[in-house]
């Protein structure tokens, strides 16, 4: 595999003890090695009570001690599983790096300050659009949305203060498990895991 110029693989034994600090390090090279507009991007992994699993394309907004942080519509489909069942899975993936995190866990709400800190700091139309979408409900057409979104822009024009709906917040998902996954010869990969204890930490190593 070719990886970008400048890009170095990790020494999978000498990754931080903790796991936030290793995920920091690797945001840190796909923003800088990963060619690609949003190297936050992350897949969210969610199950109602019916049992079938749903996956969708997300941007990790936050990640400490507490868990990895995502926005959303919390009248959503997605926020209807995670409501239905809170036990949920995050996946970032760099192709062009050769690595991956697999994150498990379960969600909580993030505090109202936090959510409103987080959708001040949004461009004006996507608060503007947070507000008019109906997520994941029927649409008759793209007239009906357009006709929605330019009613709330009047409402709250360009340069004024866009208020953050209650039905949008953001969710954190613990970091119950954490995998740290990089691309090895002949699909020898190296896979390190992290688990929560009392006290810290522990890894271990996986076969690939």
């Amino acid at each position: 595999m070719i990886f970008p110029e400048g890009f170095r693989l990790a020494d999978m034994d000498a990754l931080p003890s903790n796991p936030v600090a290793a995920i920091d390090m690797w945001l840190a090279d796909a923003q800088a090695y990963a060619q690609k507009p949003n190297p936050n991007a992350v897949v969210l992994a969610t199950t109602g009570t019916d049992g079938q699993p749903s996956a969708r394309m997300m941007l990790l907004k936050g990640l400490d001690e507490r868990g990895a942080v995502i926005y959303t519509n919390l009248q959503s489909r997605k926020a209807g599983h995670m409501a239905e069942n809170p036990k949920v899975a995050l996946l970032l993936h760099w192709d062009v790096l050769g690595r991956q995190v697999r994150i498990e866990g379960s969600v909580s709400p993030v505090s109202e300050a936090e959510a409103d800190a987080y959708f001040k700091s949004r461009a004006w139309g996507s608060r503007i659009g947070a507000i008019a979408s109906d997520q994941s409900r029927p649409l008759g057409s793209r007239d009906e949305l357009a006709a929605r979104v330019a009613k709330i822009a009047m409402q709250y024009p360009l340069g004024s203060d866009v208020p953050r709906p209650s039905h949008w917040s953001g969710l954190r998902v613990s970091l119950d498990r954490v995998e740290l996954w990089q691309d090895g010869d002949d699909r020898l990969h190296d896979r390190i895991v992290y688990t929560p204890t009392s006290s810290g930490w522990t890894t271990e190593r996986l076969w690939p």
